[in-house]
């Protein structure tokens, strides 16, 4: 039986019972949960171990890699300049960044780049594993890049180039790094484990990712796209730069800041600014911070695309920079609770109307034909279900 750490409100205890399950079921190697319920952290759990060999036990300050889940982040810097009046989603990109206004990408609206509709999920051309850590390169290859379709008229996951997309934006107007913009603006003022950018005193906190399970579902299998067809769109958004071997755990991948995919959380730093945006800024015993306003998460969670993506063999539902939850694939009781989750399992989600943010976070990377893990999945459920 696997000991569960930590602490959790009596009438959450099936937020327990369903982080233990995975356990029990051989489905976890270590990981942690924490849910915020107006302001309250009501549930902050964590189990098992940071490393395959099972030699460092997972703590309270774990801190693990958690991939996509980043995106939310990022997308939230853009929405705190919006809200403070110095960023327009209607406005052209190249107004920000003036460099982006070539090859036929003049008209590209902020909206449409934040919501993965600018046609831009990969660069044509081949570029070195390097680039991957060099932001310049990289923001340099995408304002040279043609859309792979009319923007507006279709939507595709970015998978790794929202990051510099977005993140270039947030540098033209802030003057800072998106990493570090990040962390002034949002993690530093709500003390959140949240980093993107990782200094090598982090090093020691940080778990071993592990490879796990690999579901192939009726809406096809990513990994055969690519290897069917590796020069296509698909293989070059998520992989060109190449991403090779496990460059994911090394101090170089760490120390960038590539904010679609690298940043490094601890499940309460997630769930402390997911539950902050869902209770209006305020956070128990702390004073408020100003996150977002009210009309800036709406604006921040509405729909923007929906159906079948041009990148995932998957359809997918777009809001501005979050994810909502496709009614092939509920997350929760409420269609307009917004969430990002992270290749492998990990999940940031935000309810407003519940007042409830809650981040997991995990090590056993499972991938299947899903946008939000089945572990993460079934703690959502729990977590609602105790409300």
């Amino acid at each position: 039986m696997i000991e569960i750490h930590g602490s959790c409100d009596p009438q959450f205890e099936r937020v327990r019972g369903a982080f233990a399950a995975a356990f029990e079921r051989g489905d976890e190697i270590g990981g942690a949960v924490s849910v915020v319920v107006e302001g309250q952290r009501v549930v902050d759990l964590f189990a098992g171990h940071a490393d395959e060999a099972r030699s460092r036990v997972w703590k309270a300050d774990t801190l693990v890699n958690v991939f996509s889940t980043t995106k939310g982040m990022t997308a939230l810097c853009a929405h705190l300049l919006s809200d403070r009046g110095e960023l327009e989603f209607g406005a052209p990109v190249a107004r920000y960044w003036p460099e982006f206004a070539a090859a036929g990408k003049e008209e590209i609206t902020v909206r449409q780049l934040i919501s993965h509709q600018a046609g831009l999920p990969a660069v044509r051309e081949l570029l070195a594993p390097e680039a991957l850590f060099d932001w310049e390169v990289m923001t340099a290859a995408l304002a040279a890049e043609e859309p792979w379709w009319k923007p507006g008229e279709r939507h595709g996951y970015h998978a790794v180039t929202f990051g510099w997309l977005v993140g270039e934006v947030v540098r033209r107007i802030s003057g800072k790094s998106l990493g570090k913009f990040f962390r002034s603006e949002v993690a530093e003022p709500l003390d959140a484990d949240f980093f993107i950018g990782c200094p090598p005193e982090l090093d020691a906190r940080i778990a071993d990712l592990v490879q796990g399970p690999v579901e192939v579902g009726e809406g096809g299998n990513l990994l055969a796209d690519i290897l069917n067809d590796p020069t296509g769109m698909t293989a070059k958004a998520f992989n060109n730069p190449p991403i090779l071997g496990n460059v994911a755990m090394s101090r170089e991948w760490r120390a960038a800041e590539i904010p679609a995919a690298n940043g490094h959380a601890s499940a309460a730093g997630i769930a402390t600014i997911y539950g902050a945006l869902a209770n209006d800024g305020q956070l128990a015993g702390r004073e408020r911070v100003e996150l977002l306003s009210p009309n800036a998460i709406d604006q921040a969670r509405t729909e923007q695309a929906s159906g079948p993506d041009a990148v995932l063999p998957l359809a997918t539902r777009m809001a501005q920079g979050f994810m909502l939850a496709p009614p092939e694939e509920p997350c929760g009781p409420n269609d307009r609770a917004f969430n990002h989750a992270g290749a492998g399992g990990s999940l940031g989600y935000c309810d407003p109307e519940a007042r409830m943010g809650i981040g997991y976070v995990m090590n056993y990377m499972h991938f299947g034909p899903w946008l939000v893990d089945p572990r993460a999945r079934a703690l959502v459920d729990a977590a609602h279900g105790a409300l």
